[in-house]
C-alpha cells in the first residue's frame, strides 16, 4: 500500500479478498486484507489513523475502512484491515 510506504513502513500484503456488496443505493466491494509490517511507533499510528484516511481510488470511494484484528508476534505485528468501497457514479 502506497500509503504505508509513504508513512516510512514496509507492509507486506499476505492474502486478499473481495466480496461484492449492494445496498439500495450503492454498489460496491468489501475488501479484506491481511498484511504484516515490523512492529514500531510508525505503524502504530499508520493502523490508528487508518479508519479516517483519505483514500484515492480511481472510480470508487470508501465508504469505511478498519482494522479488525491486529496480532504480535516477536517483532512483527499482522492485521486484518477491512475495506467498504463504493462505486462513484
Amino acid at each position: 500500500m502506497a500509503m504505508a510506504a509513504a508513512a516510512g513502513i514496509a507492509l507486506r500484503v499476505h492474502a486478499v479478498e473481495t466480496t461484492p456488496w449492494a445496498s439500495a443505493t450503492f454498489i460496491g466491494a468489501r475488501h479484506r486484507l491481511t498484511v504484516e509490517a515490523a512492529a514500531s511507533s510508525a505503524l502504530d499510528c499508520w493502523l490508528a489513523a487508518l479508519p479516517e484516511a483519505e483514500f484515492r481510488l480511481r472510480g470508487h470511494l470508501v465508504a469505511d475502512a478498519l482494522v479488525a484484528t491486529r496480532r504480535m508476534a516477536e517483532d512483527v505485528v499482522r492485521s486484518e484491515i477491512e475495506i467498504l468501497t463504493i462505486e462513484d457514479a
